[in-house]
């Protein structure tokens, strides 16, 4: 039995924030690892001394995908069989904010890493440069994180009786 407020098909919605969050931000780290990655490698031919500390890019892709997965974990412990309809639209809100900017971090530190790794290969003052621009781009999957969270807790306790 569904009402107004709870209709039967309002626990997709929370679904969909749920899947939308750790795909679209494992899209991001995948873009951001792969682009870094070619990176690092192509300036390991010139210089293989500087791989590890090159390899930096690569670990911060990475991370955009945690936010994601948190984001993830929390929606899918707050969804019920019987949910109301702003519960599941805050759900899925929550899923494409972090989502969404997870997936412009990763494209950003992709970039970013690619061409900061060949810069830095060959004039190493510029490592800090790149490592600023860098937390900048980390930066904008952390405010999706945030939004997140913060939407994600008002969806709490809004489970139909």
């Amino acid at each position: 039995m569904s009402s107004d407020y709870c209709p039967v098909y309002a626990p997709f919605f929370g679904a969909m924030g749920c899947a939308a969050s750790i795909i679209f931000c494992a899209f991001g780290a995948s873009y951001g690892t792969a682009k870094s990655g070619v990176g690092v490698v192509a300036s390991g031919v010139l210089r293989p001394d500087m791989m590890v500390k090159n390899s930096i890019p690569v670990v911060m892709a990475g991370i955009v995908a945690i936010y994601g997965l948190v984001v993830s974990v929390l929606i899918s412990s707050g969804l019920a069989q019987k949910q109301t309809l702003f519960s599941g639209f805050i759900q899925l809100g929550a899923g494409l904010a972090v989502g969404l900017s997870g997936l412009a971090a990763g494209f950003a530190i992709g970039i970013v890493g690619d061409a900061g790794v060949r810069g830095t290969v060959q004039q190493p003052r510029l490592f800090v440069g790149m490592i600023l621009i860098l937390i900048f781009a980390e930066v904008l999957g952390l405010y999706g994180l945030i939004v997140a969270l913060l939407m994600n807790s008002k969806a709490q306790g809004s489970v139909c009786e």
